[in-house]
């Protein structure tokens, strides 16, 4: 889940670099650093986020972005790693999952280690295999390397890039070249890309006849605005990216069974669909989590969807590759990722770049696409709702949330309850509240919290409950009860104008009345914008929140 960013060409490398990291520090920062080659190789690395670096001159550089898996973030665990016999540098993003093997054979021969990390065995085993052809020696190193990689190894002119179920792309500039963990750093220069494929070893600047992409999307505006957090920022995009979305192409073949894989919000998204299909197309649906599906493959029948806003996250990528016989499609945030390439056909999110760790608009986008997947197989059932969705979300963001938040920002546990298909919402504020304000959280259906968890629910345990119209309204009531009798503070969601709920809740959170299918959209809206203005409150780092980065692409 690291970011690499490499350059070779005609301007000075390291500003080139530096910048390419800044946008993609959404898949870690723990740590950064850069390598440039110039009369010699100068190298600058530390922990923490990416700064203003001391001034190295050359034409070609390389550099990385860290989010730890082997050693701790400090300034000796961060990339890049350099052997000085040869003047050779490398980054990797991946686990090589043999490292302590091949470090103990290496430290037997004499090689001296600076780090606590896996991936500073692959240039110690660079150094062993160059003798005067960097490519050759790239090529006998990873026959040793077990586990994912992508991978620069900078020499004196040149910069060879390898990978292994982490993604690279290469990026061809006028008389200049640039490669990277995504396109988001190249596209400032150039739209011209070449995705490499597992197992491929390239020098940058000698691709061959590989085919050659034109990028058409053109990212807008990375800055914050007037927004104080991208994360804010991307949240009031979402009446655009629901309109957007729900436009999308969307081609599907019809079968008795869809199967849906997914990890994090894309699972939840899938379990959003299920309830929903389930309820008006009368289809099986069934949904996995990437990371269960490949230890324990269930008997698939039937399309399956594989949703991941990155496209590269890499248990989404392994469940889907492993698939046979079915009818694959891919719901994703980026074309040209590695998933539209295991996929048999592609529904491109149209979300645009997500820079906040914390998903808000890709899960909207994601919902969007699987409301419209439904009306689809209704025959355009639902058009006129679905093309008005993006006028109620502009409605909630004008949602006061300052009550609820003075009720949350005091709270260790909270507890989020609902049924239905508003139970994986549900399920989605929480992991959002976790995820940015670190406050523990947990959702339940309703019906669920009182076989083991209300235990737990106290005066000091608010609990979100989401009540809206229909079947479950009254039983909810009697689940909202239950809470209060043993003190829990209540904050509800639910339809303006229901008096019933106003009564009972400590803080009741309305929403605009709308079809049923929207509901899904303004109740997520209301809890993407609990969790920040919390995590506001408590001054948590809230497009950057510990631990976590966005593109999963680790096992």
């Amino acid at each position: 889940m690291c970011g690499i960013v490499g350059y070779i060409g005609k301007r000075e490398a390291a500003p080139i670099v530096l910048a390419g990291l800044k946008k993609l520090e959404y898949r870690g920062y723990d740590s950064f650093g850069v390598a440039i080659m110039g009369d010699t190789l100068q190298m600058y690395k530390q922990a923490g986020r990416i700064q203003p670096i001391p001034e190295m001159m050359g034409n070609i550089g390389i550099g990385h972005t860290r989010w730890a898996t082997h050693g701790i973030p400090s300034d000796r665990n961060s990339h890049p790693f350099v052997d000085c016999k040869y003047q050779i540098a490398i980054v990797h993003n991946g686990i090589i999952e043999n490292s302590d093997e091949l470090r103990e054979k290496l430290l037997a021969c004499g090689h001296k280690f600076t780090s606590d990390t896996d991936s500073e065995v692959i240039v110690h085993l660079v150094e062993d295999a160059y003798y005067g052809d960097l490519v050759n020696a790239v090529k006998w190193v990873v026959k040793d390397l077990v586990g994912s990689y992508a991978i620069l190894v900078l020499g004196e002119d040149q910069i060879v890039a390898t990978r292994k179920s982490s993604p690279l792309v290469i990026g061809i500039g006028d008389g200049e070249m640039f490669v990277a963990s995504d396109v988001l750093p190249i596209l400032e220069y150039t739209n011209r890309v070449v995705y490499l494929n597992d197992g491929d070893i390239v020098d940058v600047c000698d691709i061959g006849d590989r085919e050659v992409t034109t990028i058409q999307w053109i990212p807008g505006k990375m800055d914050m605005g007037t927004f104080q957090h991208y994360m804010l920022k991307e949240i009031y995009e979402q009446p655009r990216v629901f309109y957007d979305s729900i436009r999308s192409e969307i081609t599907l073949p019809l079968t008795d069974v869809i199967n849906i894989v997914g990890c994090g919000s894309s699972y939840y998204a899938g379990m959003v669909f299920k309830y929903l299909c389930e309820d008006i197309c009368r289809l099986s649906v069934n949904v996995y989590f990437g990371s269960e599906f490949r230890y324990f493959p269930p008997p698939i029948k039937g399309t399956v969807i594989g949703i991941t806003q990155s496209g590269e996250t890499a248990d989404t990528l392994v469940a889907l590759g492993s698939v046979r016989e079915c009818s694959k499609i891919a719901i994703t945030n980026v074309m040209g990722s590695s998933i539209t390439r295991v996929a048999d056909s592609v529904i491109l999110m149209q979300a645009g770049p997500e820079v906040s760790v914390a998903a808000t608009k890709s899960f909207v986008a994601q919902l969007a696409i699987l409301l419209q997947v439904i009306n689809v197989i209704q025959q355009g059932e639902f058009d006129d709702t679905l093309l008005s969705g993006h006028q109620v979300i502009d409605q909630v963001l004008q949602t006061d949330l300052m009550e609820a938040v003075g009720v949350c920002k005091n709270a260790t546990t909270m507890f989020y309850m609902s049924r239905g298909v508003f139970y994986p919402i549900a399920l989605e504020g929480a992991l959002k509240m976790k995820e940015i304000a670190y406050i523990h959280a947990e959702g339940f259906p309703s019906g669920e919290l009182k076989h083991g968890a209300i235990a737990l629910v106290t005066e000091y345990t608010p609990v979100v409950v989401i009540c809206m119209p229909g079947d479950t309204h009254s039983v909810i009531m009697s689940n909202i009860k239950e809470m209060q009798a043993r003190g829990a503070p209540i904050i509800a969601i639910g339809e303006v104008g229901d008096s019933e709920l106003l009564r009972s809740a400590d803080v009741m959170i309305p929403v605009p009345k709308t079809h049923p299918l929207l509901r899904v959209i303004t109740t997520t809206v209301v809890l993407q914008l609990l969790a920040y203005y919390t995590a506001v409150a408590l001054e948590r780092d809230v497009d950057k929140p510990r631990n976590l980065a966005k593109s999963v692409t680790v096992e």
